[in-house]
């Protein structure tokens, strides 16, 4: 696959963009289509960079990019995107991490219980420990600690072990008591799992020799309301998808990878999304906030695209409205040109896949193409 064409879904240089299963990742063909019109030397920005797809689209193309995000499971796994490892060290690494730590703490209750094998909860444990000591992660860690996030829960597979769970989604983490209640009622009991084999089979799959070069760039875990500052250069195109509005259960959907990051191990119903969910005021003003801060870390002439969509039971407006009022409120120079039709969300990347059967139809997701004037 050369760097402008179109990204066959098979090729082994996108197996990194799956390294964790999210369900609000958007499809890598988005900012990869867009960015086939930047330049080498343009800095691409993506200020709600969830799992790092528009950053692995950048890098595709050879082409330096930065991201924010709030949430600490997508920040850990958009690093993994820039990264550049072999395989045998991530292996040697965790085989030295098994070998040499022993756990603080190991959770105690039903949920742990049924959830976890006691010897592959054990593991896990040391990895999650060993991720929490170093005061700074080299590059094989950040590899590591995003192959574990993305095996940590899954369906248990018929051929061979792919997930460390007991059967749970892969994308989102159920909760607890739901979660022990469909364990017992389908007799589900969790098996060990060689943790160190996983981790080889899925580190040479994903870290293989058609990884494309390392690029320069940086994942930033803060609030792009606020940042000041990311890099000394500004920035040409910025290509993102913000939070739904009305979506606002990413972090309690990811408490168990946040919980392997550090969190609690129980479910925190609390939120500290940097994009308020509040009323559709509220809302707007927040996205106007990050595209005012966002324009100022741009060149004039800068590219927003922007992929939108929201729920049809929690909003009036329709997702050009919200989009068009949050611009207008930020009144920074971003004009938009065009706003086309993204079609209806497909299944697999869709934010609002994990309300289907509560929200009945979905709402027609938006492109948003602006340029900054000023």
């Amino acid at each position: 696959m050369s760097n402008k064409e179109i990204i066959n879904r098979t090729s082994p240089k996108i197996r990194l963009n799956t390294i964790c299963p999210y369900f609000t990742m958007f499809p890598l063909s988005f900012p990869y289509k867009a960015l086939l019109n930047a330049e080498k030397e343009d800095l691409v920005y993506d200020p709600f960079c969830g799992r790092g797809t528009t950053n692995y689209a950048a890098r595709l193309l050879g082409i330096e990019s930065y991201g924010v995000d709030s949430n600490p499971v997508a920040h850990a796994i958009a690093q993994a995107k820039l990264v550049k490892v072999k395989s045998k060290d991530i292996v040697t690494r965790c085989k030295y991490i098994l070998d040499n730590f022993e756990p603080y703490t190991i959770p105690e209750g039903d949920f742990w219980k049924w959830a976890y094998h006691p010897e592959t909860l054990k593991n896990i444990c040391k990895l999650r420990d060993y991720f929490l000591s170093p005061p700074n992660l080299d590059n094989v860690d950040i590899a590591l600690r995003a192959i574990i996030l993305g095996t940590l829960h899954g369906p248990k597979m018929k051929s061979q072990q792919s997930y460390l769970s007991n059967q749970m989604p892969r994308t989102f983490a159920t909760k607890p008591d739901y979660s022990v209640s469909y364990w017992r009622k389908h007799k589900l009991k969790p098996d060990e799992v060689n943790l160190l084999e996983l981790v080889n089979r899925k580190s040479t799959y994903i870290f293989n020799k058609h990884l494309p070069l390392k690029t320069q760039g940086k994942v930033v875990l803060g609030d792009s309301r606020e940042l000041k500052r990311i890099i000394n250069r500004k920035f040409k195109w910025v290509i993102t998808s913000p939070p739904y509005y009305g979506m606002s259960t990413y972090e309690q959907d990811q408490w168990l990878r946040n919980w392997f990051l550090g969190g609690s191990d129980k479910v925190d119903y609390s939120s500290s999304s940097q994009v308020k969910h509040w009323s559709e005021k509220v809302f707007i003003n927040d996205l106007s906030r990050v595209w005012s801060n966002t324009a100022e870390k741009c060149v004039p002439n800068a590219k927003l695209i922007i992929r939108f969509g929201a729920l049809p039971s929690k909003s009036e407006k329709t997702p050009s409205q919200l989009i068009k009022e949050s611009l207008i409120l930020a009144d920074c120079g971003w004009k938009i040109n065009t706003i086309r039709s993204a079609g209806e969300p497909m299944p697999s990347n869709r934010q609002a896949v994990q309300f289907k059967g509560s929200t009945g139809n979905y709402i027609e997701e938006i492109d948003v193409y602006s340029t900054l004037n000023v």
